[in-house]
Parts: structure tokens; C-alpha cells; sequence
């Protein structure tokens, strides 16, 4: 997989050798010689990611860090950061940043290359969420996800056998978020199927293959997506490749600090926090583009998807489909009379009552203004007749709450019923349909007319 880079460094000879070893290895590489020029270019280009030198004069890496990170347009690029720094202090300030890793001079071109894909591949699927979210705003389901951004209160699962080593990193843990330790790896797969907000393997455990479970979890659909910090020791570099190469999203050296610890749960638990916020926005972006907002009925786009399969599906010798076509009765004059607030109380009344009056199996639609369809998979026309009547009955039934429930309407509906044959189309059954509405009106309204082929 090939990717943008974007190398930072105020020495030219190492944005060179940089460039050189990832040209190499086929990825496009950007350069900056400061901290000013990368908040540019990253602005400019959206690169995929950022190699970041923390020892520069002016604006250092640490500060362009965390302006890349507060800037919406740039903060879900991740930041590798670049230095000779080697110190605790050093490397827990540029993961508080924001930083998703931080590697040492001299590079290790295998770690770097292998945290560069583990990388490239999460930010993929984050930028697939942010475009359909940012598809749904523009659609007008607009969101705010600032208030997801918090990396604490996490459910974090340990899978550990070793008794020391997780009962600290529960302790140290415990003060922000709500850990559990597992040492059976076939319970911890089970546990892994909750709502965990990231797990901490032990992938150097003696008492089981901790990169066969990372594995096991990658593989199934509960827990694929949970994000995974890989416990393993950093002398044994065929595990750590091996599990970055697995899909871990971050690691964990032994002996295990614990303000790296908290650094690198807050950091997991906050892009998983906004990875679950996209997919939410995503689903009800898609949710809204199928549902009617006013009354909360499905809408004319999913019914017509709907309504094509069910025909399809009768046509190749399935169960028929009936529809239910029907217009309020002078829905006009409410309008006129009382006002478009009016005319909406009684819209969402209308949608309540034959939400109530149809099977569990039928699908209730709002066309647009006071037409609506009911859309009715297995049913025959006579089937159909009867709950239009009930519909029909209970409607003029009881007055319409309006103004607040301070006045009632009186309401009526002229509904018209067909049932596919065979050689039918969706656009035939509803011509039907709606001819059996034009002919209800035409006979002094409130009626339901049944229209055969």
C-alpha cells in the first residue's frame, strides 16, 4: 500500500536520506525543512503522513505536533515523530501531543517501514468514515464530534498471564479507566465481543501464542476494529514485526512504564472513540437518507428500492405484493386554515395511526405532502382491502390534536389498493394505486378502492 509522506527535518542530508530510503520503497514523499512550512504543506497537500523532527530551531516538533493536532483539517494525520531524544520524558511529552508514534535516530528501517503501513492502512479506513460522514453534512446531518475526542473512562481488556505484569498495568490504569485482566485467551475472545474500548495483549506470554490471538481477534467481526496495544519485548524483533504485520495499532515495551502506559491507552481510546462516532454518523447519515424527517416514516427513495425487489421477486413466482396508495383528505384547506405548524401535527398523527394499523412486515411510507404508501410484502388484494379500512376507520375515528392539543380535526383519507400480477412493474402497481385514490375522491372521499390488474 503507498502512501504520501511528509518529512520534516531542519538537517537537509537527513530529509534526504529519508526521502531516499521511502522513495525506495514507493511512497511520495513531501519535504519541510520547519515546523511553519509542515503546518502548510500538510494543510495544502493532506499528506498520509507526517515524519516529524522534534529538535528544531523556532517551532520545534512538540509545538508543530500539537498544532497539527488542534487544526480539524490536519489532526487526523498521524504524526511519527523523528529525534536522537531517547529519554522517558521526552517520549511520553510527544505521545501527550498527540504524536501516534515516536521512533529514535538512528532509524530502524524495518520498524519505521512496518510502522508506516500499520499506519497508512488505519488511516485509510478512517478517511473512508470522515468522507461519508463529511457526505452526510452536506446532505444536512451535521455533528460535532469534539465531545467524543476524550481518551479517558476507556473499558480496556488485559489478556496477560503473567500476574505481575498486568496486575501493575491494572493498577496504574484503574485511575482513568476500567480495566479487567483475562488470562485464559479463548474467555478474553469472548470478553472481546463487549463493548471494549482497547485491548493490551501480551503477545510474549509463555502460557499461550499471544500473535495466534492476536490473530483470532483480528479474524472475527466483534473484534476486528478494537484497537490493540502489543505488550512485547523490543529486543525480539520477529514478534514485534510480526505483530504490527498482524494489525496491533500500537506497541508496548517491556518492562512496561506507566506513563507510556496511560500515554498510549489515552491516545488508542481517543481515535477509537472518533472511529465509533464517524461509524454512528455514518449509519444515521444513511439512516436519514432513507427516512422521512417529519414523520419518521421511511421516504419515497426507500420505498421505491423496496417496492422493485418484492415486484422482482413475485415475478419470478414469490409471494406477491400489495400496496396501499393514499391521500389525506383536504389536506389543503388545514394548511390554509390553521398553518404548515397545523398541517405537521397532523402530518406525524397521520404517520403514528397507520404505523399502528399495519403489519409487523409492511412497510409505512411518506411520498412527500399528504400522500402516503404502504407497502405490503405476502398480501392479497383482499388482505389488503381490509387493513386499508381499518386505516380508513381509524383515522376519521378520533378528531387530530391540533395547536398544541388545544383544538381537534376531523380527518379523513381516500386510499387506493392494488395486488401484483403477473408482468407487473412497480410503476404499474402504483398507477393502480393511485387510480384507486383518484376514484375514492371522485365518490365523496373516505372510501378505500380496490383496483385489480
Amino acid at each position: 500500500m503507498t502512501a504520501r509522506i511528509l518529512v520534516v527535518d531542519d538537517v537537509e542530508p537527513n530529509v534526504r536520506l529519508l526521502e531516499a530510503k521511502l522513495t525506495l520503497e514507493y511512497y511520495e514523499v513531501l519535504t519541510a525543512m520547519d515546523g511553519a512550512t509542515a503546518l502548510e504543506i500538510a494543510a495544502e497537500e493532506r499528506p498520509d503522513i507526517i515524519l516529524l523532527d522534534v529538535m528544531m530551531p523556532g517551532m520545534d516538533g512538540f509545538e508543530t505536533c500539537r498544532r497539527l493536532k488542534a487544526d480539524p483539517v490536519t489532526r487526523h494525520i498521524p504524526v511519527v515523530l523523528v529525534t536522537a531524544l531517547d529519554g522517558r520524558e521526552d517520549k511520553i511529552k510527544g505521545l501527550g501531543v498527540g504524536a501516534d508514534d515516536f521512533v529514535t535516530k538512528p532509524i530502524d528501517d524495518v520498524i519505521l517501514f512496518a510502522r508506516v503501513k500499520s499506519l497508512v492502512r488505519l488511516k485509510a479506513v478512517m478517511d473512508e468514515l470522515r468522507e461519508r460522514e463529511e457526505s452526510g453534512r452536506r446532505m444536512g446531518v451535521d455533528s460535532d464530534g469534539a465531545g467524543r475526542l476524550r481518551g479517558s473512562g476507556g473499558r480496556v481488556l488485559i489478556v496477560d498471564d503473567n500476574e505481575l505484569q498486568s496486575g501493575k498495568m491494572m493498577t496504574h490504569l484503574a485511575g482513568e479507566h476500567r480495566p479487567v485482566v483475562e488470562t485464559d485467551p479463548a474467555a478474553a475472545l469472548i470478553a472481546a465481543r463487549g463493548p471494549v474500548d482497547l485491548m493490551i495483549i501480551n503477545v510474549s506470554s509463555s502460557g499461550f501464542d499471544g500473535l495466534r490471538f492476536v490473530a483470532q481477534v483480528r479474524s472475527s467481526e466483534a473484534s476486528r476494529r478494537t484497537p490493540i496495544l502489543a505488550v512485547v519485548d523490543p529486543a525480539d524483533r520477529p514478534r514485534l514485526l510480526k505483530a504490527l504485520e498482524l494489525g496491533v495499532n500500537d506497541i508496548l515495551p517491556r518492562p512496561v512504564d506507566p506513563e507510556e502506559l496511560m500515554a498510549r491507552a489515552r491516545t488508542q481510546i481517543k481515535r477509537k472513540r472518533y472511529a465509533d462516532f464517524l461509524k454512528e454518523k455514518l449509519d444515521y447519515s444513511l439512516e436519514m437518507a432513507v427516512t422521512d424527517a417529519l414523520t419518521g416514516l421511511h421516504n419515497r427513495r426507500y420505498m421505491a428500492g423496496q417496492l422493485q425487489a418484492m415486484v422482482g421477486r413475485a415475478a419470478q413466482g414469490g409471494d406477491p405484493v400489495a400496496v396501499l396508495v393514499m391521500d389525506i383528505d383536504h389536506f389543503k384547506s388545514v394548511n390554509d386554515s390553521f398553518g404548515h405548524d397545523a398541517g405537521d401535527e397532523v402530518l406525524r398523527e397521520f404517520a403514528v395511526r397507520l404505523a399502528t394499523n399495519v403489519r409487523a412486515i409492511d412497510l409505512p411510507c411518506r411520498l412527500g405532502g399528504e400522500e402516503f404508501v404502504v407497502v405490503m410484502p405476502g398480501a392479497a388484494l383482499e388482505d389488503a382491502a381490509r387493513v386499508a379500512d381499518r386505516i380508513r376507520r381509524d383515522i376519521e375515528a378520533q378528531p387530530f390534536p391540533i395547536m398544541g392539543g388545544s383544538e381537534g380535526l376531523t380527518i379523513t383519507v381516500s386510499i387506493g389498493v392494488a395486488a401484483s400480477v403477473a408482468g407487473d412493474t412497480p410503476e404499474a402497481l402504483l398507477k393502480r394505486g393511485d387510480e384507486g385514490v383518484y376514484e375514492a375522491k371522485a365518490h365523496g372521499r373516505n372510501q378505500v378502492i380496490a383496483r385489480a390488474a
